[in-house]
């Protein structure tokens, strides 16, 4: 997607996609990484999500990246949260304690960026890419990710000729193909089509959502 689309989909508040609440998926399987306290965590297109203010509240140090800057400012405002602010590279950061969130275009992204990051959290950043792009994020985060690195990666796979995206449909085999030279194993799969009007009025049959730990 372009970056115009997104800006647009935040200034009009224009976003299904922010969850008021922490992701469960996040809070049951994030523990099974067995990340030291301290770590540093990645969390790509990571809007204003709370998930990251959990992750902090466990001890890591988190590294959000949005292209938005409204979805920044609106992260700290709503936290009640004082920021240093300061210019890295092709970034804005805001910083308050553990979380940073750089304001700017994920594939800026370079590997003295995320040196010391262990691991990935990726809820939104996959799905809301169309094909093309997707190929080209996990190839970025396969050049820049230390060779030690786990992933944990939700999902949404569903009939997509009913209801284009985003969010984007990725099929199991997707995600196989496109972390090849990674250990994928999938840790969870739920129907939610009941939970989701929008495709249920498009007469989508079925919306898993897929949790996976990827590891390199």
């Amino acid at each position: 997607m372009e970056p115009a689309f997104w800006h647009k989909r935040w200034e009009d508040n224009q976003i299904g996609f922010h969850q008021p609440q922490v992701n469960t998926y996040l809070q049951n399987h994030w523990p099974s990484l067995g990340l030291a306290p301290g770590s540093r965590v990645l969390v790509p297109l990571c809007g204003k999500s709370l998930d990251m203010l959990w992750l902090a509240a466990q001890g890591y140090r988190v590294l959000g990246v949005e292209l938005s800057e409204r979805a920044v400012l609106d992260f700290f405002h709503e936290q009640g949260l004082e920021a240093e602010v300061f210019e890295r590279g092709a970034f804005t950061v805001w910083r308050s304690a553990e979380i940073e969130l750089w304001c700017g275009d994920v594939f800026a992204l370079e590997a003295a960026d995320v040196a010391d990051c262990t691991a990935v959290y990726d809820r939104a950043a996959l799905i809301a890419l169309p094909a093309a792009m997707r190929e080209r994020y996990v190839r970025h985060l396969t050049q820049l990710l230390p060779a030690a690195s786990d992933l944990l990666l939700v999902t949404l796979d569903y009939d997509q000729s009913r209801l284009d995206g985003p969010p984007f449909a990725v099929s199991d085999g997707e995600v196989q193909r496109l972390f090849d030279g990674w250990r994928v194993g999938q840790v969870e799969a739920r129907d939610i089509l009941q939970d989701s009007p929008k495709f249920l009025q498009a007469g989508v049959p079925s919306l898993f959502e897929r949790v996976y730990r990827v590891q390199r």
